[in-house]
């Protein structure tokens, strides 16, 4: 009851939050300087709605149980790590039009872990493959972001190709940071995702073993193709729609791995698992 009463807690603050958001960017259209000194607003009532959040995932630790990771909950924690990720980077860059995007998923996904939290399964974990676990998210979280970022690259570029220059544009940071941006975050996902696999090989019992062989290669065809879009922008200056393909294409070889599985698992399959299912040991709570 109480991690439920924290969600709504959240998606207050975090619909608080996104409405002072939007209210500034539909501001700045017609004034870039109007939300300049406002932003501080927005920022503490997102600060907020992201401490309450991470204080309702892990509340059944603060009693004394074993962390949940359904299919919701593991959803509202990678949306976490993906706000708080966004938060961070606003601070320093005017990016705040990407957080209408995302505040609003991160919502559904409290939502989601609210109401869907009746089906739970356990989560038994040693240091090793805490580390594993954490990498996984943050490197899906850092990726799920570059997709977001660069479906909006791609909207700001047709606009700016059509000489549609419209408010929302306006509000946008040059194409050339946001494209700088996107990169970013491929350089630091890629990494992520390096030791994600790395740590994976390391700690966890036959990685390529039937009920998690397919993770463990759409996992590694997503690196590689975020690798290989990576050495294309340094060798030969891949940039605009091709960036924005290469990173679509990646992340959704990674969702499958990452949670299409696993959707399958628990809604469709819904069998027990009793062993490693990367990245996550569970076990149905009995």
């Amino acid at each position: 009851m109480t991690a439920n009463l924290l969600n709504f807690a959240a998606i207050i603050f975090y619909l608080i939050s996104w409405y002072m958001i939007t209210a500034c960017v539909r501001a700045s259209i017609e004034n870039p300087d109007t939300c300049k000194d406002k932003r501080k607003y927005f920022f503490i009532v997102w600060f907020i709605a992201l401490a309450i959040h991470i204080i309702s995932i892990h509340t059944p630790l603060m009693n004394g149980e074993p962390l949940s990771f359904s299919f919701f909950t593991l959803s509202s924690y990678v949306m976490w790590f993906i706000s708080l990720l966004l938060f961070i980077t606003t601070i320093t860059r005017r990016i705040e039009s990407l957080a209408i995007i995302v505040l609003p998923i991160t919502v559904i996904s409290l939502l989601s872990s609210t109401i869907g939290s009746g089906s739970e399964r356990v989560v038994h974990m040693h240091s090793g493959l805490g580390i594993h676990i954490l990498i996984s998210l943050l490197a899906y979280s850092v990726l799920m972001l570059a997709s977001f970022q660069s479906l909006l690259l791609h909207t700001q570029n047709k606009h700016l190709h059509n000489r549609q220059n419209n408010g929302f544009i306006r509000t946008l940071p040059s194409l050339e940071d946001m494209e700088h941006f996107l990169f970013r975050l491929i350089n630091i996902g890629v990494i992520l995702l390096t030791i994600s696999l790395v740590t994976g090989f390391y700690y966890l019992e036959n990685l390529f073993g039937s009920n998690v062989a397919h993770k463990t290669i759409l996992s590694i065809i997503s690196w590689v193709i975020f690798t290989s879009l990576l050495i294309g922008r340094w060798k030969y200056g891949w940039r605009g729609k091709i960036a924005v393909r290469w990173t679509l294409a990646g992340f959704f070889v990674l969702a499958l791995a990452f949670f299409g599985s696993k959707f399958i698992q628990e809604f469709i399959v819904d069998k027990p698992i009793a062993q490693i299912d990367t990245p996550l040991l569970l076990e149905r709570n009995s």
